[in-house]
């Protein structure tokens, strides 16, 4: 298709140059291949003009209950050194109000509720639960030949519809919020590693809390502040040596995801009272851990990705989700250049 464009009467000339120009481009996603991450993002930006749609889904069984996050996300180069990320999900990890009785209420003049409560397994709908907007900056470029290092920065602003009830913040699929960071790249022949340290502010809940008897107590429920840090690896398995940008490509990862947050502060308003609800359970109280994500990779014609990865606990665990916990991705490329005339070129 390329080459009939390409020869298609008085705009040769700057056609060539196009098409030369995707084959290239194509022909570098494929080349870099391993620093195309499964579930964390590398320094490197797309192309100017270059689109990426990719469907996203993460699943876990929870005691006979699977649940389960769809993600799509629209991907687009601004400059070659600036790219943004659209992100639209839907999960049933969490209702749009926090769970039944999820805070132990005591309004018979016997005293304030005693804590807050566990809630039990229970089947939540799917439901469209949010939207994401990403950007990463790229401002650091250091390339050699098959090698290179890069540095971007990034920012993230998170919209959910849901009530999360965990002190655990996440954005994109659990809290609204605001993040930011730094991510590092290296990359040398068929290696590939990415370090990426940043930071989650999330914004408070004002819902309600019901008891099961149906009345709501309005409620405001903090999340901690927390600390990401992440180190990914990848390795090009299959093509030893590129002949063309169609050949299939191979990438293996090991993903290694480490986070750090604060206690969750709630606070439920009965009428003029109001109560501070100790966060003496679990999932109110501040933690860390680290998972560990195995997976592999295959990019086909330089524009499809099929991902497929699966996390671990490494160091204590989440609770956000059981483990183990399935990731399965596809994303497809797309290029667009505008026509330009032969003087112009």
């Amino acid at each position: 298709m390329c080459i009939f464009i390409c020869l298609n009467g008085p705009i040769v000339v700057s056609m060539s140059k196009i098409c030369t120009l995707v084959v290239l481009v194509l022909f570098s996603l494929s080349a870099k291949g391993q620093e195309l991450y499964n579930l964390t993002q590398p320094a490197s930006t797309l192309p100017k003009g270059a689109l990426g749609i990719r469907l996203f889904n993460e699943s876990y069984d929870e005691s006979g209950l699977i649940r389960k996050i769809s993600v799509l996300k629209v991907m687009y180069g601004v400059t070659p050194k600036f790219s943004i990320i659209l992100s639209g999900v839907a999960s049933d990890y969490h209702s749009l109000y926090l769970p039944t009785d999820f805070i132990q209420h005591n309004h018979g003049g016997t005293g304030p509720p005693a804590s807050a409560n566990t809630p039990a397994i229970v089947p939540y709908p799917y439901i469209f639960s949010g939207a994401d907007l990403y950007g990463q900056y790229r401002f650091y470029s250091s390339d050699g030949q098959n090698q290179h290092f890069r540095m971007a920065a990034y920012g993230e602003l998170s919209y959910a519809r849901i009530a999360s009830h965990l002190a655990e913040p996440e954005l994109l699929t659990h809290n609204s919020g605001a993040g930011a960071g730094i991510i590092a790249t290296y990359l040398k022949k068929h290696f590939a590693g990415t370090v990426t340290i940043g930071g989650v502010l999330p914004f408070e809940y004002k819902g309600n809390s019901y008891d099961i008897y149906g009345g709501a107590y309005p409620v405001d429920f903090k999340y901690g502040n927390a600390l990401t840090y992440d180190l990914a690896l990848g390795y090009l398995l299959y093509p030893n040596t590129y002949i063309s940008y169609k050949q299939t490509n191979v990438n293996l990862y090991l993903e290694l995801l480490g986070r750090t947050y604060g206690a969750a502060d709630v606070t439920e308003h009965d009428g003029v009272v109001t109560y501070k609800i100790p966060n003496t359970i679990s999932i109110l109280k501040g933690g860390s851990y680290a998972e560990i994500s195995p997976g592999i990779q295959f990019i086909i014609r330089s524009s499809v990705r099929v991902d497929v990865s699966v996390g671990l606990p490494m160091v204590s665990s989440s609770y956000l989700h059981d483990y183990p916990l399935y990731y399965i991705g596809l994303q497809r490329y797309f290029f667009f250049k505008k026509r330009t005339s032969p003087k112009n070129d």
